[in-house]
């Protein structure tokens, strides 16, 4: 993941899924100059499964940044340069195993979601900017730059220059000639700077947004840089976003990056939305969708849940609908395993799986995400209900990890959320079957021969027709229903 050049170590974008060949840089976390430590976070990274950040596998001076926020840059492209100083060439890399396996814990505390690579446990930390007017200083005075290297550690590798936060700095060839141009060209640089740091429309610092609110502020054509946020710190936020899209254009003033004409603008397709356009287009040209519907009476399930929030022992559990969907779906993969299985076109098999790794769409800032609790089968009803929380709260605050985004065999989708009654869900590639539930409205239904007002949703399943026949689908579903509309029927399961 490193090029070396004498102490300069040059780090390249890692793969930080499984088989992923790209990633957005969503902002750096330091600058040029900046000396970091091993395992401190350089970048927060948008793939096509997650936004991660990634921990520096070196210690040093920080020389320059090779690619700039926002860029999309394929894995093994080199995006950060090093100094690690004397001696770093005799250092060999770091290996996989000193920063943590997978779900291992190391030595410093951390979780790794990758191997090599470990999340921090301890809340992000914004290094403070440098002043303009000190970056200046710096890069005025060359001859400072020249006693550096001239009067250096005594190596052989070539000597550096970084005086300025935004400079781009490369290794220079020997010889005080070439470096006084290189000090006189920054210097000159940092003048202009500061000479026109006043002027109108002159961008300053890089505004603080989370990298959610980046990706929406992108999302809906806004400069951020034109925004004064309202939240801690300065910190733009969505409504902010929100506000400035809300109010009129004044007369004269620009609107940002937003198309002239009006009512259009263009949203580059990138990350999750990117990932999701091309699995949906090879799902639905890949997979036979058969589509099936059931309308359920759910009145004694909304009963059995209000019930079991008002016992003791549930206190503080999140007792929603889609958490019996969720049981119910899987104690019907237990009387039909067949549901929970995927194609393998190369050995013309059918997988079956032996757990249920289930999915549930959850929409976010950055797109649909699909994160899936592992072997879901073995939980009890209140464990089913602290892991769907946290999946959610996790996928939308933007910090799933690749690992809970892969291996997933059967989705949920709660379209209901949103008032929607049903639709047809598309299948995630690799899944057999997918489940769409509507919202629970009150509507007219006979009950015990009677004209009753229940509370009633539909049910959508779309499977895939290689796998599951109409019987098999039917019965599945079927199933399903019968433990939402009578959960006493799951004891005979």
């Amino acid at each position: 993941m490193t090029q070396t050049a004498g102490a300069l170590r040059r780090f390249t974008l890692p793969d930080v899924g499984e088989g992923l060949t790209e990633g957005e840089i969503l902002q750096w976390l330091v600058a040029v100059g900046d000396t970091v430590t091993v395992n401190q976070p350089l970048c927060e990274v948008e793939t096509a499964k997650a936004a991660v950040e990634l921990p520096s596998p070196y210690a040093g001076r920080v020389v320059e940044l090779l690619v700039d926020a926002g860029a999309t840059v394929d894995v093994g492209t080199p995006i950060i340069t090093i100094d690690t100083g004397e001696g770093a060439e005799d250092q060999p890399p770091p290996e996989p195993g000193g920063t943590g396996l997978t779900g291992e814990t190391n030595a410093n505390g951390r979780t790794a979601v990758l191997v090599g690579y470990g999340p921090r446990t301890t809340e992000a930390r914004r290094r403070p900017r440098r002043s303009g007017d000190a970056a200046a200083a710096r890069a005025a005075a060359p001859q400072a730059v020249l006693a550096e290297a001239d009067h250096g550690p005594g190596t052989d590798r070539p000597p550096l220059l970084a005086t300025a936060p935004d400079a781009r700095s490369k290794p220079m060839r020997h010889g005080g000639l070439e470096v006084g141009r290189q000090a006189e060209a920054a210097a000159v640089r940092a003048d202009a700077a500061s000479a026109s740091s006043a002027a109108p429309g002159r961008r300053g610092p890089r505004p603080l947004a989370k990298p959610p609110v980046r990706k929406y502020a992108k999302d809906c054509g806004v400069d951020l840089a034109q925004l004064t946020g309202s939240g801690p710190g300065g910190v733009i936020t969505r409504a902010d976003i929100d506000a400035f899209r809300a109010a009129p254009a004044t007369a004269g003033a620009t609107t940002g990056p937003r198309d002239p004409r009006v009512g259009e603008q263009r949203i580059p397709v990138t990350g999750v939305r990117k990932h999701t356009a091309a699995a949906m287009v090879a799902s639905a040209f890949t997979a036979p969708h058969v589509t099936e519907f059931l309308t359920v009476d759910v009145t004694r399930m909304m009963k059995l849940r209000r019930r079991l929030a008002e016992r003791p022992e549930m206190a503080g559990v999140a007792m929603s609908p889609l958490l019996f969907v969720a049981k119910a779906v899987l104690l019907a993969a237990e009387r039909h395993p067949t549901v929970n299985s995927s194609w393998d076109d190369a050995a013309q098999e059918i997988v079956v799986h032996g757990q249920v790794n289930l999915g549930i769409a959850a929409a976010t800032p950055r797109g649909l995400l699909v994160p899936n609790i592992k072997d879901g089968g073995r939980l009890s009803l209140v464990e089913l209900a602290g892991a769907l929380s946290e999946l959610t709260a996790t996928a939308r605050a933007g910090r799933t990890s690749p690992a809970d985004m892969s291996g997933g065999t059967f989705t949920i989708t709660n379209v209901g959320v949103f008032g929607v009654d049903t639709g047809t869900p598309i299948l995630n590639p690799g899944e057999a079957a997918i489940l769409a539930v509507g919202a629970i409205r009150e509507r007219p239904w006979v009950h015990k021969g009677k004209l009753r007002v229940r509370q009633v949703t539909q049910l959508a399943l779309s499977f895939d027709h290689r796998i599951i026949d109409g019987e098999l689908g039917s019965r599945f579903l079927v199933d399903v229903g019968t433990v939402l509309s009578d959960p006493g029927a799951a004891l005979a399961f």
